[in-house]
């Protein structure tokens, strides 16, 4: 089996393809239609087609979305570890002032330079676009979706 590519900021977003290529446009193909139905030939059955249509599809992408702030929080506290064992003692306190989209910003910054980036990133109230562009020696993660 191969290894991954080497992420870098050019490519480490991820697409999951049964989720993004067939169950969401599969979804949101049916929504449209449903409205379509139920404004062109309107009865009290198509109209509700378009209701449960629009609650599935809010379902599914709440659903997503959950997971999603389940990764967040579980590489906040990831970070808020490594940041523990890699800064000193006196700035360690500062490193509360971190974001939590800061910490997934940071997540993909070697040991060497993580110190100095984050100490920048609290000072500088750095967004986590800026965060990504600064590191120099990219830490892959291959298990977000």
């Amino acid at each position: 089996m191969s290894s991954p590519a080497p992420q870098t900021l050019a490519n480490h977003t991820r697409l999951d393809p049964p989720f993004h290529f067939f169950i969401l446009p599969v979804y949101g193909i049916s929504w449209i239609l449903s409205l379509v139905l139920a404004r062109r030939h309107p009865s009290a059955l198509s109209i509700w087609e378009a209701i449960l249509m629009t609650a599935l599809l809010g379902g599914l992408l709440k659903t997503r979305l959950y997971s999603l702030k389940v990764q967040d929080r579980v590489i906040r506290l990831e970070e808020r570890l490594r940041l523990t064992a890699l800064l000193p003692d006196s700035a360690r306190a500062q490193a509360l002032k971190l974001t939590e989209k800061q910490l997934v910003a940071l997540r993909f910054a070697s040991d060497e330079e993580l110190p100095a980036l984050a100490q920048r990133a609290w000072t500088e109230n750095l967004p986590p676009a800026e965060i990504k562009k600064l590191i120099r020696n990219w830490r892959p993660d291959y298990w977000r979706v």
